[in-house]
């Protein structure tokens, strides 16, 4: 959403701010039993991890969120002022209970389980396969599409077999109105699905502040990877259909916590401040890699250079999997 500033596109992020309580075992755990380990406090919910993404990125998003006067509310407030974030959207309540999560995972740093309250509709969405599968059968009233059943293929073959086993529930998305499907595949990196009118319209970056992050970002990413390179300029009008796998650069894991919201908050930062559809996913990514090298659901701070790095090398990689004209 364009809130009509001198200094670009700005986002609305409509969404939880969410106390995370991460339990991590220490050794194997068994039912009905206590185990030893670590429990830390971190700041979650997805609209929030986004925007703080976001803001590290150099945009200035909107949050509308409620919390209530509690301890979790304060402590998920406390650090959104000291960083400078706006709290006028964000109502307080005596009558509201801040969300709290309690996330348990194994010895491997994945999510073994998890109790949560929030929900989110978004114009954008990133399920990861099983949340897509679950989207589209809800969409269409249905139970018709199952989960994907791996095979041993190669990882090339496997990976557009996974995409022709996923395209339908995909398309049902993008048929209900949801303008871009970035469905996520752990270490396989993610598929960016569209339809589009005529191509997806950018944001003026002339509107950057010259000296913001947000104007170093465009810059860095237009000199590392031109826009453009991977689908090219539409010619044709009317509708068509787009996949693109983006593979995932190796990472040190320490926790995937926070990875799916830097990839959203990366890429959605990357949209505002003018770099094209596909730049945006390979920053995106960039960004998610940097969360789960880091104990912090969002890190402390994003070195511009790495970014660029890490997102050149990902777009360099990512094909076309499918396009197809619909006229």
């Amino acid at each position: 959403m364009d809130r009509g500033l001198d200094n670009g596109a700005e986002a609305v992020v409509i969404g939880g701010m969410v106390l995370d309580v991460n339990a991590t075992p220490s050794t194997a755990t068994n039912r009905g039993t206590t185990a030893p380990g670590k429990i830390r406090y971190a700041l979650g919910g997805v609209a929030r991890n986004i925007a703080e993404c976001m803001s590290k990125l150099g945009a200035k998003p909107y949050m509308i969120s409620a919390v209530g006067f509690d301890l979790a509310g304060n402590m998920l407030l406390e650090p959104w002022r000291a960083a400078g974030l706006s709290v006028e959207g964000i109502r307080r309540s005596k009558d509201i209970e801040t969300a709290t999560v309690c996330i348990v995972f194994d010895g491997g740093g994945e999510l073994a389980a998890a109790v949560a309250s929030v929900e989110s509709i978004i114009t954008y969405t990133s399920p990861n396969e099983d949340e897509l599968i679950a989207m589209a059968n809800a969409l269409s009233s249905s139970d018709k599409f199952l989960p994907v059943q791996r095979d041993g293929k190669s990882a090339r073959t496997s990976i557009k077999s996974l995409f022709e086993r996923l395209k339908p529930a995909i398309w049902v998305l993008l048929e209900e109105g949801i303008k871009v499907v970035l469905v996520t595949l752990g270490p396989h990196g993610v598929f960016l699905c569209f339809k589009a009118v005529d191509g997806i319209k950018k944001h003026d970056p002339s509107k950057n502040s010259p000296f913001s992050f947000s104007r170093k970002l465009y810059e860095a990413v237009n000199v590392s990877f031109p826009p453009d390179r991977i689908l090219g300029t539409p010619k044709s009008k009317g509708n068509y259909y787009v996949a693109v796998h983006f593979p995932a650069l190796p990472a040190s894991v320490v926790t995937l916590v926070g990875a799916g919201d830097c990839l959203v908050g990366g890429m959605l930062a990357s949209v505002c401040v003018g770099l094209d559809i596909m730049q945006s996913v390979a920053v995106g990514m960039a960004a998610a890699k940097g969360a789960v090298e880091t104990e912090s659901t969002v890190p402390v701070e994003y070195q511009l250079a790495r970014i660029a790095d890490d997102a050149g090398a990902i777009y360099s990689e990512a094909k076309v999997i499918y396009c197809e004209s619909k006229l």
